[in-house]
């Protein structure tokens, strides 16, 4: 049995190792069905409980994938989903919070999902244009109506997380962590510890380069969104695959993986941190579980520590940058 994780003080309990969905379906070139259901289907098996998605992965399609995967297994997992996008004909148009949209999000998650429940709901960016309490207020009803059980808020700064826990509780916060970005450290981590409110680091693998497999974003097909990453181009790849090599070479003390150091570095740095990292490949799920029984020493976690300050390169492109509320 996977050792679980309380995330917030309203009762969520999960998998301290969740999985990240969104490369099924979206941004990471072209997806493979058959191996996503069976990814999904061993981590099951494994033991995971802890399933995140969106309702902007495909536009749609994810959710729907997790809805008829986890058809008859509702009761033994547990499902974030997001909101806060306007999309129009599948395609992203800009962000949208207004109650309407929330509601609207809402029941339409439900029905691709193939539940009359949500565990956790996100809002996904924060639009500058909703007070962050009216979101709050909003996704508090859907509580309060039993269409959801948990909420929480993604890519959010402190400022907005106080005023968002004062309006309802929120169980979590998602943002961006690993090896690779660490730009939580400063103002959101410190924040969710004062106010007794969880944390879920996403690519918590920088995007695939920790794991130790990418040599060059010519393994990327024409539509993986990575091929404009910044910290995928020039010399800031460069660098950073120095980065991959130097805990490459820390894990050989674990015989261990890259991806399983920098999984082991991150679960070590609090009992309210649950990583999702994302795969579509069962193979790498495998792996990434096996991270639960690394315990590293204070020292390997120092030196990792030190490895991360090498990183290269800005975190998005500044399309991607001008949504998250900083």
């Amino acid at each position: 049995m996977l050792p679980l994780r309380k995330l917030g003080q309203q009762g969520l309990e999960v998998t301290a190792l969740g999985l990240g969905c969104m490369g099924m379906s979206w941004l990471y070139g072209t997806p493979d069905q058959l191996e996503s259901v069976r990814t999904l289907k061993r981590a099951i098996a494994l033991g995971i409980n802890f399933f995140d998605t969106a309702e902007v992965y495909g536009p749609y399609d994810n959710e729907e994938l997790l809805g008829e995967v986890l058809r008859g297994r509702r009761d033994d997992v547990i499902i974030a989903t997001k909101f806060g996008f306007d999309i129009s004909m599948r395609e992203v148009i800009g962000v949208d919070s207004h109650p309407r949209n929330i509601k609207r999000a809402c029941e339409d998650s439900l029905k691709r999902l193939n539940t009359d429940y949500i565990d956790l709901f996100y809002q996904h960016r924060v639009d500058p244009g909703i007070p962050i309490e009216e979101v709050a207020g909003t996704m508090g009803e859907l509580v309060e109506q039993g269409k959801v059980r948990y909420i929480g808020l993604s890519e959010a700064s402190a400022e907005n997380i106080r005023k968002a826990h004062r309006t309802f509780p929120l169980t979590c916060v998602q943002s961006e962590y690993s090896l690779w970005e660490r730009s939580v450290e400063e103002r959101v981590l410190p924040t969710l510890r004062e106010l007794g409110i969880g944390f879920v680091p996403y690519s918590p693998l920088g995007r695939g380069l920790l794991a130790g497999q990418i040599k060059n974003v010519d393994q990327f097909e024409a539509s993986d969104y990575r091929r404009n990453d910044p910290r995928y181009q020039g010399d800031n790849f460069s660098k950073n695959l120095k980065i991959v090599n130097e805990v490459r070479h820390l894990a050989r003390r674990y015989e261990a993986s890259p991806a399983q150091m920098a999984l082991a570095w991150l679960l070590q740095k609090g009992q309210d941190i649950v990583p999702i990292p994302g795969t579509k490949k069962v193979k790498y799920l495998e792996e990434n579980v096996e991270a639960l029984e690394l315990e590293l020493t204070v020292e390997d976690r120092e030196e990792l520590d030190a490895i991360s300050r090498l990183t290269a390169g800005a975190r998005y492109e500044p399309a991607r940058m001008e949504r998250i509320d900083q």
